[in-house]
């Protein structure tokens, strides 16, 4: 069985962040949905990021949720919205600023990638 999410989990292993465009409004949107946030339209396509954003908001999390992160805390998660329009979460370099302009990057934790945004060059 395939899930709603595995395009977006196959761009992360491929180095790719992906998001949803609806066909019928063009509306674009992360979180894989069976249909539009805006119009309701069940033709859904996934597009490639180009990987580039703004910092929206951030965070430090000192004390990780689980003990699967906690080898990684203090850790920095921060809400970007792509170049392309939606918004999603990551992990961050430390002092990243909101306002900041960032690009995706990725790295490996518990043999799964996770995205993780570093300041644009």
């Amino acid at each position: 069985m395939t899930s709603l999410a595995t395009p977006f989990n196959d761009g992360l292993h491929a180095g790719v962040v992906r998001y949803q465009r609806c066909a019928a409004c063009g509306q674009a949107q992360t979180l894989a949905r069976y249909a539009c946030q805006r119009c309701g339209h069940e033709d859904l396509r996934w597009h490639d990021a180009a990987g580039t954003a703004t910092v929206r908001a951030a965070t430090v999390v000192a004390r990780a949720p689980s003990e699967d992160f906690r080898a990684l805390a203090p850790y920095t998660l921060v809400i970007v919205q792509l170049d392309e329009g939606p918004r999603l979460m990551g992990h961050a370099a430390a002092g990243v600023q909101i306002g900041e302009r960032v690009c995706a990057a990725f790295f490996e934790h518990l043999g799964r990638p996770l995205l993780h945004f570093v300041p644009a060059t």
